[in-house]
């Protein structure tokens, strides 16, 4: 029965992040039709930042009534708004409101929220309810939520999503992306080529992911084969004991004189922090939750912000590889964490600092789009290309890690490590958003058009 526990944990962790995900993958569907047009990525933005509340909400609850909020019934909520939007989605995207201003994607935006509200609050309820498991279903959990991304993408790319060929306005002849020969007397024009199925069908889709994680939730909770798996029932009161035992130490601090002068067998094991079990010092806990705030800050926002950018020149082929590699390594390095867990924080630290290098690079190459390095050369598509997995790869195994690391100081740490998630995402949004949508740091090119220099 552990088989099953695996699998129903990982499709619950495929339903944390399916629905927006889903919709950042089904961008080049919508946003042609609606007045937002492209401008609809940075709406998307900032109401995911304003989904916060939600993570906000959570924490509050937790750091001033801690113990007193069961997040089941939390998730089954927002499981079920899930549900709900999604299915409302496939058919009111395109319905749109007119105000002062002109018309606005009022059900979009609208519904939108809500899939952001329900995503965002997964990281501080869906993490918590792994410590009901046992610790080897957290990495199972891991996959899953990596799988968020990989298996909307891979449904987008049979959808085929944002192929586009170049026509010549003055003759009838189609040409690839990828190897386009110039005409220098005629202009190419983008043509879009026709989806296999429609957005409704997509939404459709992660309506019927976000049933599938509601029932395995369900089974992960009822389902007497898994019962099994789950810790011993006093496992929530010991969490809450711990965690008033948390806040009254950081109400009031024992002095040297007020301590028992016998100390019982728990009190000789010496915590190093009052933070969990007390395993890692206050210098260490710092390290971890600011790198935990800077992968998630590169991974989850800024870098995903400039893929397009980053790839795009050289070629739809290089942006499609490269879109879906690097989702594809994500559950692969949830994968490797599972057999080759190693906790060391050196090890953490050398990991996301080549992570954070290979972003640099995907950096750079965004910044100097339309017309980046080696652009004429096939070499330039295969380093984007393995630079993007490679980036995802590293800094997906120290997410994981983290998240392992956590997980054994017990409930209270990993709601903070999804409240930390939530943070970095946050703030690497609000810190790219500007340089994108205000100052317009970065510039696509026409994909038909755009010469550079060889």
């Amino acid at each position: 029965m552990s088989l099953l526990t695996h699998v129903l944990a990982c499709l619950f962790g495929i339903g944390s992040w399916v629905a927006i995900n889903g919709m950042w993958v089904e961008l080049p569907m919508i946003a042609p039709v609606i007045p937002e047009g492209w401008y609809l990525p940075s709406y998307l933005t900032i109401i995911i930042q304003m989904a916060n509340i939600g993570p906000l909400f959570i924490t509050l609850m937790h750091r001033f009534r801690p113990g007193a909020l069961d997040e089941r019934p939390v998730i089954y909520t927002i499981v079920a708004v899930g549900v709900v939007a999604t299915f409302l989605l496939a058919f009111f995207w395109k319905h749109t409101l007119t105000f002062r201003d002109g018309e606005h994607s009022a059900a979009l935006l609208s519904l939108s929220f809500l899939l952001s509200v329900v995503d965002c609050t997964s990281s501080v309820t869906f993490l918590p309810f792994m410590m009901r498991l046992q610790p080897k279903y957290l990495t199972t959990y891991f996959i899953g939520e990596g799988l968020s991304g990989l298996v909307p993408a891979l449904v987008a790319l049979v959808q085929g999503v944002g192929l586009v060929h170049c026509k010549n306005v003055s003759a009838i002849a189609n040409f690839s992306m990828g190897n386009s020969s110039w005409d220098s007397d005629g202009e190419l024009q983008a043509n879009y080529q026709p989806a296999n199925f429609s957005a409704q069908v997509f939404f459709l889709f992660l309506s019927a992911m976000m049933i599938v994680c509601l029932g395995a939730f369900l089974l992960l909770n009822h389902h007497p084969a898994v019962a099994r798996e789950h810790k011993s029932k006093d496992y929530i009161v010991e969490s809450q004991q711990v965690e008033k035992i948390d806040m009254s130490q950081s109400l009031k601090r024992e002095t040297p004189e007020e301590r028992p002068m016998l100390d019982s067998p728990e009190s000789l094991v010496i915590r190093r922090s009052t933070f969990g079990k007390g395993t890692y010092s206050r210098t260490e806990l710092v390290f971890i939750f600011v790198v935990l705030a800077w992968v998630n800050a590169l991974t989850n926002a800024v870098l995903p912000s400039v893929q397009s950018y980053s790839c795009f020149p050289y070629g739809n082929q290089a942006y499609h590889l490269a879109a879906t590699l690097s989702t594809a390594a994500n559950p692969v390095a949830c994968f490797i964490a599972m057999f080759v867990p190693i906790r060391s924080l050196m090890l953490l630290g050398v990991l996301t600092v080549t992570g954070t290098g290979f972003g640099a690079y995907i950096m750079a190459m965004a910044a100097l789009s339309p017309c980046p390095l080696l652009i004429h050369h096939d070499l330039g598509a295969a380093l984007i290309v393995i630079t993007w997995v490679i980036f995802v790869l590293t800094l997906s195994y120290v997410k994981v890690i983290i998240g392992v690391i956590l997980r054994d100081e017990g409930h209270s740490a990993l709601l903070w490590c999804g409240a930390v998630v939530q943070l970095g995402s946050m703030l690497g949004a609000l810190t790219i958003f500007p340089l994108i949508s205000v100052y317009r740091l970065f510039q696509s090119g026409d994909p038909c058009n755009t010469r550079c220099p060889e």
